[in-house]
Parts: C-alpha cells; sequence; structure tokens
C-alpha cells in the first residue's frame, strides 16, 4: 500500500533583510520544482537591536529602516507572484519588535506561528568570520528540532 500524500498548506518562514544572501533565498524560492501551490510563504524580516556603532549612523537611518525593509519586501513578493506564485499565500511582515540577535528573532517568531520550514540567505564565511560571528543557520537546526531549515548560500 503507497503512502498517503498530505495535501495540506505548508507554512514557510523566509527571512529577509537587504543582502545579496536574501536576493538569493528568493531566486532560489523561484527555481525550487516544488509545489508552490501548497506553500503559504510568510517574508519577515527581523528588527535586531543597534548596536553601539549602528547608533553612531544616528536616529534617522534608524528610523527609516522599517520603510525600507517594508519595500524590499514588497519587491520580494512581486517577484514570486511574478513567477507563479498566488498572490493571496505570500504575505509580509515586519517582525513587532527588536531582537538582540536574528536567530533570536527567528526562533520566537517559529515558536508564534509553528512553520514548516524556515529559509534564510547566509553569504560564505572563513571559518575565522564563522568563529568569531556565529552561524545562524547551524543555531537555527539546533534549536528548530522537527521543522526544516532551508540555507540558501551566496
Amino acid at each position: 500500500m503507497g503512502a498517503i500524500l498530505e495535501t495540506k498548506e505548508k507554512k514557510v518562514l523566509v527571512a529577509l533583510n537587504d543582502s545579496m544572501s536574501s536576493k538569493a533565498v528568493i531566486e532560489f524560492i523561484i527555481r525550487m520544482p516544488l509545489r508552490p501551490e501548497t506553500w503559504h510563504i510568510y517574508l519577515l524580516h527581523i528588527l535586531r537591536k543597534s548596536s553601539a556603532s549602528e547608533e553612531l549612523m544616528g536616529r534617522k537611518f534608524a528610523a527609516e529602516q522599517p520603510d525600507r525593509m517594508n519595500e524590499m519586501l514588497k519587491k520580494a513578493k512581486t517577484i514570486l507572484i511574478q513567477n507563479g506564485f498566488c498572490e493571496d499565500k505570500v504575505d509580509i511582515q515586519i517582525a513587532e519588535h527588536e531582537y538582540p540577535t536574528i536567530t533570536d528573532g527567528i526562533i520566537d517568531q517559529h515558536q508564534k506561528q509553528n512553520y514548516d520550514m524556515v529559509v534564510i540567505g547566509r553569504k560564505s564565511m572563513s571559518k575565522a568570520e564563522e568563529f568569531v560571528m556565529g552561524d545562524i543557520s547551524i543555531k537555527l537546526i539546533r534549536m528548530l528540532k522537527g521543522t526544516a531549515v532551508l540555507v540558501v548560500t551566496s
């Protein structure tokens, strides 16, 4: 007897920012040979608490960040729709509050919504950079047991 394929809608969290890695994520999703009609994609930007050096960039820059990120998310949604994803199955949102780290934000959002998959972009880093900065993808894999974590490198 064959396995019954589950056709319920899958909730997919796609964490984005304005980096090349995020652009690579959208390009990868478009090319994936999976059935996008069963996906509900949540394009999400996590606001991270500003570091001391970022505070030096000024309040105006920080105040404009949600608007810039909202425009970036709208563009990503448009690209997905133009490539066959249903408009009513692609949502955009910016996290309601700032998190100490992007990892903390993704984990908190996952706990609130119980996503089936989390997709993130990752730039290539040297071993030294990974040691100093940490690796969000490894942290997510460890913390989000039972959830698919897709890491797209650029």
